[in-house]
């Protein structure tokens, strides 16, 4: 699917947001290096560059290093540095500090954004990459030049910041290796999740909330092996009344597991996020279903939105078109092989 589809599908969703942060993550747009790491990043300037460049080249094996291509429109200003970087880490280095791939990039992304002023990494997984800036969402896939990418899944957000700043690392989607996750909402329990999750080696820094759904989805997922479904029973958790309603005893029982180990790992508050993962994405409403959110079908392809506009104009002839349940997750997986 090209990236002009989801671009045109933001135009009727544009009073939804305020200009303040825009952005998309297309997976299988990276076929020639599927194998490697998409490291996006974001510099003030050509030193920070220099400087973030050296530290790759101690971890990592970069194959290509390039600018990320732009065109320049009036509604995108000031914009930093955009590069992008194809690496493979070291086997030393692998080696050295027995570590996983995917931990051993996690980390590294962790301390760029971290120790080095002036450099955000924003996409980091294989076969994929994230774009954002300041600015309306159609607007800024115009600016990516999404329109020359195609990919078998992409998401999209604009942003209503209320109170946090608007910047270009601060718009979603929020990313970590190949999970990213655009959010709709308020997390009331910000403080308690960010807490948590950060005495395991998570450092939020990008001055918003959403950043942490993506650290707690990733710390469950890929560090404790949950499954999709498990991990949206975590932070979209049933209500004690529900599970002890359940008539099922091992669903009882594995719910009850979860809400009792992970505590600090619910998310409150209105919310509505979609995580993209290679091969599917992931749907999920806070418990009350206080954001909206549908889903609508056409062929072998599916669609999620906040509202119907935003389906129709991807596919005016969509069927099926329903709306999820509060706390049930839908859950999207491309055929094997299908990418």
């Amino acid at each position: 699917m090209s990236g002009e589809g989801i671009t045109n599908a933001m135009k009727p969703m544009h009073e939804r947001s305020n200009g303040l942060g825009g952005g998309f993550a297309g997976y299988g747009i990276y076929p020639e290096y599927r194998d490697f790491y998409a490291l996006h990043l974001f510099f003030d300037d050509r030193t920070t560059r220099k400087s973030c460049e050296a530290f790759l080249k101690d971890y990592f094996e970069i194959v290509q290093s390039e600018r990320i291509p732009t065109r320049k429109i009036p509604e995108i200003t000031d914009e930093p540095i955009i590069w992008r970087y194809f690496v493979a880490p070291l086997k030393s280095m692998l080696a050295s500090l027995q570590l996983s791939e995917k931990e051993f990039v996690a980390r590294a992304v962790t301390r760029i954004n971290t120790q080095l002023d002036g450099a955000y990494v924003f996409s980091s997984g294989k076969n994929m990459g994230t774009f954002k800036a300041v600015g309306f969402p159609e607007d800024v896939g115009v600016f990516y030049k999404l329109d020359e990418y195609e990919g078998y899944s992409w998401t999209a957000h604009g942003r209503y910041p209320t109170n946090t700043p608007g910047w270009w690392g601060g718009a979603h989607p929020f990313t970590l290796l190949d999970f990213s996750v655009v959010h709709n909402g308020e997390i009331s329990s910000y403080d308690a999740n960010r807490r948590f999750i950060e005495m395991f080696g998570y450092k939020c820094t990008l001055q918003t909330d959403t950043e942490v759904i993506t650290y707690i989805l990733d710390y469950l997922v890929r560090v404790q092996g949950l499954t999709l479904e498990e991990a949206a029973n975590v932070i979209a958790a049933p209500f004690w009344s529900t599970i002890e309603k359940e008539k099922d005893a091992n669903v009882r029982e594995r719910w009850a597991y979860l809400r009792t180990v992970f505590p600090s790992l619910l998310i409150t508050g209105p919310f509505s996020i979609v995580l993209g993962f290679t091969g599917g994405i992931l749907a999920l409403n806070d418990r009350l279903k206080l954001r909206s959110m549908v889903v609508g079908e056409k062929d072998d392809r599916v669609y999620i939105a906040s509202e119907e506009a935003a389906i129709r104009a991807m596919e005016p002839d969509a069927e099926n078109i329903w709306a999820p349940a509060g706390g049930e997750p839908v859950i999207i997986k491309v055929k094997e092989g299908a990418f």
